[in-house]
């Protein structure tokens, strides 16, 4: 990184944070601290809500899914802007009529205490866990690329974040969160046109998208059914649809951003803003992967994204074995060179080769034995290093290829992703714990500034927290899907609570209580046999299912409980 690196990455950082501060300084209530006083205009909602989700992972990890597996990714998000109609017919109603902080308060006035504990329990837990992975995401990418150190990194991040969210809880998370995204999308649109200008000077933007398709990087819709396959039309449909709905509907980090809106209108606003634009944006970030691949057809090709594990191979016995694998890595990055341009020299003639197209695909395939090979060495340097470096595709491109100065926005643009998710969840923390926990168990009477401080001392709590789990946590297949499957485990089970509360009124609260609990225990059981034992992306069951097993599962034994309870009290009398 050069001094001017340094210049951009500060200067963006220092002023989301102080500007944070200096416009939400001094909340006097509980209601301005939480809800920021519900002044929230709808597309501040919209983009607090989309930033919100735009971790720093979704910028490091989805870029690296598709330069691996393509756009099929995309398919997760289907579901998203059918929920986001269910929310804001249904959800936001509820929650404005009611004048709720939380999500869980909700529950106690359908159901009773134990049942608004139970789901805000299971909140804390995979929010805290999330949290911690929003800031450590970044953190060991940066640390591994950068040499910085992972510790410190995990620290800076987690103050940073902790400094105006503690100053100015939701109103300052909303401020910050509109100038973070546009730092994102400023970033992610100037890096794609740079690659675009990066590419051979005859190629135009549809010769890079049969490049693209001819190695099987375009294939967005899969139609089967198989359900070990993570990525489908059906499981975005239904798993992601569930998945989304328990996110956006249940979920206080997301609740709370649309919670603040000036009306029931201007948080619908906010959510319907979203399900247009989320799925355009994760096509784009995918999109911005897989030209990141189309990059590499033309220029040299690591043999090992992810710099520590070469350099654990170059100080091992190895080195001499991985070197000559870097080697017809190199001789066969040429051959691609060469089979390319002539590939656009026809496309530009008006057709498209297939035996070349043919010959496109054995060369990615011999790519592809090559970097497995690196990764069986890397195994046998260290049989516990995490050998998939899809986190590392874009942040060794953004390093190796982007002039100086953008290198340092884009620097900004993940860390501003890894605050702002990471902020939101600090304020649904607190929050939650606050209401839900501390408020609600309390005893006599407090004042509004009482309860201001507790939550500040909440978010400063779960800012140490955060910052705790970060420090502690190991890479795994992927992060974005990590923290996708963190949630699925608990997301289906709170969903399930809440559609029971919403559309099954004949249900009681001792039903749903203990129906939830079996609930939450089922999907343990099932994610540990289907999918944790599976290291390798080998499940029985992609992980979205258990979103559409944890609901339905509550509101079934909900449902039959209710009758078995009714059965008995008949007979009593």
């Amino acid at each position: 990184m050069q001094q001017l690196d340094w210049i951009v990455l500060s200067v963006t950082l220092l002023f989301i944070v102080f500007y944070g501060v200096y416009k939400t300084k001094g909340s006097k209530n509980v209601e301005d601290y939480i809800l920021g006083n519900k002044e929230t205009p709808w597309w501040t909602v919209g983009l607090s809500v989309m930033a919100t989700q735009a971790s720093a992972i979704t910028f490091l990890s989805t870029p690296g899914q598709a330069y691996h597996d393509g756009m099929g990714f995309v398919q997760f998000y289907f579901g998203l802007p059918i929920a986001m109609v269910v929310i804001s017919m249904t959800f936001i109603p509820i929650y404005h009529k009611l004048k709720v902080f939380t999500a869980y308060e909700y529950l106690e006035q359908r159901f009773d205490l134990k049942t608004r504990s139970f789901t805000a329990i299971l909140f804390l837990i995979q929010r805290g866990l999330g949290t911690g992975l929003t800031i450590y995401a970044p953190s060991i990418i940066l640390s591994s690329i950068l040499g910085w150190n992972l510790t410190m990194l995990n620290i800076i991040i987690g103050i940073l974040v902790i400094i105006y969210t503690f100053a100015g809880g939701t109103k300052a998370v909303n401020v910050t969160q509109k100038q973070q995204m546009f730092v994102i999308m400023l970033g992610m649109f100037v890096t794609f046109f740079l690659i675009l200008h990066l590419l051979p000077n005859d190629m135009t933007f549809s010769n890079a998208m049969h490049i693209a398709g001819a190695n099987d990087k375009m294939n967005i819709l899969d139609f089967s059914f198989d359900p070990e396959n993570r990525y489908t039309f059906w499981s975005g449909i239904t798993g992601g649809f569930f998945l989304m709905l328990s996110y956006f509907g249940t979920d206080q980090s997301q609740v709370g951003r649309y919670l603040s809106g000036k009306s029931d209108r201007e948080s619908q606003m906010g959510l319907i803003m979203n399900g247009f634009l989320k799925v355009p944006m994760q096509f784009f970030i995918l999109l911005t992967g897989v030209m990141v691949f189309v990059f590499f057809q033309f220029n040299p090709v690591p043999l090992h994204f992810n710099p520590v594990n070469k350099t654990a191979i170059e100080k091992s016995e190895y080195a001499t074995q991985y070197h000559s694998l870097e080697k017809q890595l190199a001789q066969l990055s040429e051959e691609k060179k060469e089979f390319n341009l002539i590939y656009i020299d026809h496309l530009n003639q008006g057709y498209d080769n297939k035996i070349l197209r043919q010959k496109l695909i054995s060369l990615s395939g011999k790519e592809k034995d090559l970097h497995d090979e690196a990764k069986v060495i890397i195994s046998k340097v260290d049989e516990k290093a995490e050998t998939n470096d899809k986190d590392y595709v874009f942040i060794y491109f953004i390093l190796h290829y982007l002039p100086s100065g953008l290198i340092g926005l884009l620097l900004a643009v993940i860390l501003s992703a890894a605050m702002s998710s990471s902020a939101s969840g600090l304020t649904a923390l607190a929050s939650t714990t606050a209401i839900d926990i501390y408020k609600r168990n309390v005893k006599g009477e407090k004042s509004e500034k009482h309860f201001v401080n507790a939550t500040k001392s909440f978010t400063l709590l779960w800012g140490v927290i955060a910052i705790g789990f970060a420090c502690v946590g190991t890479l795994f297949e992927n992060l974005i899907q990590l923290v996708n499957i963190v949630g699925s485990i608990f997301y289906g089970t709170v969903l399930g609570v809440f559609l029971v509360g919403f559309y099954i009124k004949f249900v009681k609260a001792n039903a749903i209580f203990y129906s939830a609990i079996v609930s939450q225990f089922t999907i343990f059981f099932i994610y540990y046999y289907t999918i944790h034992i599976y290291p390798n992306g080998q499940e029985k069951l992609g992980y979205l299912w258990l979103n559409f097993i944890g609901a339905s599962l509550t509101v079934i034994l909900s449902m039959l409980s209710q009758f078995v309870i009714k059965g008995k009290q008949k007979v009593i009398a």
